[in-house]
C-alpha cells in the first residue's frame, strides 16, 4: 500500500476492483492459481501501481473480461507489492518479467503471455 494510499485509506485492489479478480499476496496464493490451472484455465495480470499505461492496460482489460463468460479464473498481482512473487513466477513459468503483463496457465504451465497493448481476452 501506497504512503497516499495508506492516509486515505484505500488499496490498489479496493478501489472498485471487479469482482471477478483473486488476489496474489502469498505464495499460497500462487500455488492455488498454478493448481487451479488443472481444472480451468488461469489468467494472471501482472499490474505496476505506479504505471499509468499499466493502469490503462488493466481498465481495458477489466472491460473486456467483464464482456466475456468464458471458463477463466483471473488472478491479480501487484508486482510493486509483492515482488518476490513476481520474481518466482519468472522462473517458475519460464516467462521473462514485464509490466504489464498477463500470463495465461494450463495445466500447470505458461500457454501464453502478453505484454502491455497486446493483452486481450483474445490471448486466452
Amino acid at each position: 500500500m501506497s504512503f497516499l494510499d495508506k492516509i486515505l485509506g484505500k488499496s490498489a485492489s479496493s478501489e472498485s476492483a471487479p469482482d471477478f479478480w483473486k488476489y496474489i499476496e502469498s505464495e499460497s496464493d500462487l500455488d492455488k492459481a498454478i493448481s487451479e490451472s488443472s481444472e480451468r484455465k488461469v489468467a494472471i495480470f501482472k499490474h505496476s501501481t505506479r504505471c499509468h499505461i499499466s493502469k490503462m492496460v488493466l481498465k481495458n482489460f477489466e472491460r473486456e473480461v467483464q464482456q466475456n463468460d468464458g471458463d477463466v479464473s483471473y488472478y491479480f498481482l501487484d508486482l510493486l507489492e509483492y515482488r518476490p512473487i513476481s520474481n518466482r513466477i519468472e522462473s517458475d513459468l519460464n516467462v521473462v518479467h514485464q509490466s504489464p503483463q498477463l500470463i495465461v496457465l494450463k495445466d500447470g504451465k505458461a500457454i501464453n503471455h502478453m505484454s502491455h497493448q497486446g493483452i486481450t481476452t483474445s490471448g486466452i
